[in-house]
């Protein structure tokens, strides 16, 4: 039979939210901007009266240099892999891992995705590693260290968090994205945010029917 908790569905602000609607088999929150907010709102609701059968993790992002992704591509993580957390040395970035740390029950700073979510995505939309990062990058620099330091193919504020607090629950979670502009030098960015948000919609929508919702 098929599942009839709905997926939860956590954005970081409420023009994204406002831009997939409402959803049947699903419920939409705006979260709130960043790795804080998004986890909090992910903990109240998963830890809430209702009961979800996924979480999906999504919004707009920038897509990094050398990733072959244009405005208003989506992307669906392979993995969701924290930029900041680590030891800045005169050598360059060490993960907390090299350095004997651990941020969970998974390697380093990649937060797995649930594997038959990501089968079911990957069949509608292309795959690859997010970056979730606390300051986004606008300088060309930036963008190369980001993209150099995880092997993301875009970065957004709110994926890991997301599906890390989910995986601590036990609940399925995945992170899907559109890209609303290309990171680098803020003054030469291309961007088309009301693009990637009319995508967003649609892009969302052909999720959670993949995912067994009407």
């Amino acid at each position: 039979m098929p599942d009839p908790r709905p997926v939860l569905i956590v954005t970081a602000v409420e023009a994204e939210a406002r831009a997939i609607g409402l959803l049947s088999g699903a419920r939409v929150i705006a979260g709130g901007i960043g790795r804080t907010n998004a986890a909090c709102a992910t903990c109240e609701a998963l830890l809430g009266p209702d009961r979800f059968r996924a979480v999906l993790s999504a919004g707009v992002a920038g897509a990094l240099p050398g990733s072959g992704l244009a405005v208003t591509d989506p992307l669906v993580a392979s993995a969701c892999i924290y930029a900041e957390e680590g030891l800045v040395t005169r050598d360059g970035f060490v993960t907390l891992e090299a350095i004997g740390l651990s941020l969970g029950d998974f390697p380093g700073n990649a937060v797995p995705v649930d594997e038959a979510l990501l089968d079911a995505l990957g069949r509608l939309f292309p795959i690859g590693p997010i970056a979730t990062v606390a300051t986004c990058s606008g300088t060309d620099e930036a963008a190369a260290a980001v993209q150099a330091r995880t092997g993301a193919l875009a970065e957004a504020m709110e994926g890991a968090a997301v599906v890390h607090a989910a995986r601590r629950l036990g609940v399925p979670a995945i992170e899907l994205r559109v890209m609303s502009n290309l990171t680098g030098d803020r003054a030469h960015q291309q961007w088309n945010l009301p693009g990637a948000l009319d995508r967003l919609g649609t892009v969302v929508r052909d999720a959670v029917r993949a995912l067994g919702g009407r």
